[in-house]
């Protein structure tokens, strides 16, 4: 049971909005404890409770009619084990703070998503990703989580020691407890180099270009506007395992200067361009930590498909390419490798991830989404749990064969619903 004579710490005040300013958290009260004990006292007397990241998610799903609580004042506690070649560390350190420690003990982790600012337990526990055909999500590479569970327990998980449950826990949505630690398998510290390639020709949207072209880094992002074209093309390759490309590679040109996925913004806070080696975690992010990206003023929204599916999905959306640009900033085109997670939306199916970041027009784009729905959905879609859908929830449920196997271990961890809200209630059925 959690410690009983650990002082109560005083609840900030409401927890506000998300960085994109679109999602209202709730009316709180928010509480940011320093320490496990403190965090499991506050667990043990709630009889609701959400943990917030860093709040980079574009959906509810953080969200709270209740009490919430953040772990950012917790203490990093980075323990890395070289020889294994792994870290502990606390939920609440972002990936770029934690990437740079690894780079100074020569390790490095294998992926990163498009920002380095987005924390290790909130990002794990929402399914996100960054990209590359070998990769897999950011939460595939822990391999234990300390969780405080329902009653104010701490609960020590493992890929070795809970095989039976442990991909269920990894990727949670927030719904079993409050995860305080976990440990990744990092790789050995290695070099990379970035380029953008611009106005890729006409033709590039087919299936085997598509192939050529997700495939020719360790990690690539092909950013367009839904008119048949490739705006820019983001690789990032190893060096000395990647073939360097030509300065005109499908039709497009080698940019001469630092540009960002969205074309009005200046590049100062993108990661660099040039073609020069340096640190995987200077390369594989698109943004850098010491810079805001922008000002977030944005939605997202992102499905994710089969891989050998990506060209048909584009493809069928495309039509609606004059009602979507009026709407969007920029999309992407990432791919992810299959994992193993229960809720995973790369569960057992390499992917390709569509995905849109629109102005900020909530109205408008919520009812454009279901239209770009109903186009993808003979490509049975699997939106982002963190980003804006429609699609109906048991739509959602019957792409997910683990799910009653999730909601099992959730009765078992969280009978009384302590860790609820309203947006998992609602898609994985209470």
């Amino acid at each position: 049971m959690p410690p009983d004579d650990i002082p109560r710490e005083t609840p900030l005040a409401r927890p506000g909005l998300s960085w994109s300013g679109t999602v209202d958290y709730g009316p709180g009260p928010l509480h940011a404890p320093t320490s496990v004990p403190e965090l499991q006292a506050l667990v043990g007397r709630s009889r609701r409770l959400r943990a917030l990241g860093t709040r980079h998610s574009f959906s509810q799903v953080a969200a709270s009619d209740g009490p919430l609580v953040s772990l950012a004042a917790m203490p990093s506690d980075l323990e890395f084990d070289t020889a294994a070649r792994t870290v502990r560390v606390a939920a609440g350190v972002r990936y770029g703070e934690l990437a740079v420690a690894a780079a100074e003990h020569g390790l490095a982790l294998a992926t990163m998503g498009s920002l380095p600012h987005i924390s290790v337990g909130g990002a794990s526990a929402t399914g996100t990703h960054g990209s590359g055909d070998r990769h897999r999500s950011l939460a595939s590479s822990v391999r234990a989580v300390d969780l405080v569970t329902a009653n104010g327990d701490l609960l020590a998980l493992s890929r070795e020691d809970d095989p039976a449950i442990f991909d269920g826990v990894v990727l949670s949505l927030g719904t079993l407890g409050v995860v305080t630690h976990l440990t990744l398998d990092l790789v050995p510290a290695f070099a990379m180099r970035q380029t953008v390639h611009l106005d890729v020709a006409d033709g590039a949207m087919t299936s085997a270009a598509l192939d050529e072209m997700l495939g020719a880094g360790y990690s690539v992002s092909l950013f367009h506007r839904w008119d048949g074209r490739i705006a820019q093309a983001w690789v990032k390759q190893a060096v000395g395992v990647d073939d360097e490309l030509p300065e005109l590679w499908h039709g497009g040109h080698r940019a001469t200067r630092a540009v960002h996925p969205l074309p009005d913004l200046p590049a100062e806070p993108c990661t660099d361009q040039s073609g020069a080696s340096g640190p995987s975690h200077e390369r594989l992010p698109h943004f850098r930590l010491e810079f805001t990206p922008s000002s977030g003023e944005e939605i997202q929204s992102e499905y994710f498909v089969a891989r050998a599916q990506v060209a048909e999905a584009l493809a069928a959306v495309m039509p609606l390419g004059e009602r979507i640009r009026p709407l969007l900033h920029a999309s992407e085109v990432r791919t992810v490798a299959a994992d193993d997670l229960w809720l995973s939306p790369a569960f057992h199916r390499d992917s390709s991830c569509v995905h849109f970041t629109w102005k900020q027009l909530p109205r408008e784009v919520e009812a454009l989404l279901p239209e770009i729905e109903e186009r993808l959905a003979p490509f049975a879609p699997r939106p982002h749990w963190g980003k804006v859908f429609t699609t109906a929830p048991g739509t959602v449920r019957a792409q997910y064969p683990r799910l009653p196997d999730f909601r099992a271990l959730r009765d078992r961890l969280d009978p009384e619903r302590v860790f609820r809200n309203t947006y998992v209630d609602r898609l994985l059925g209470e």
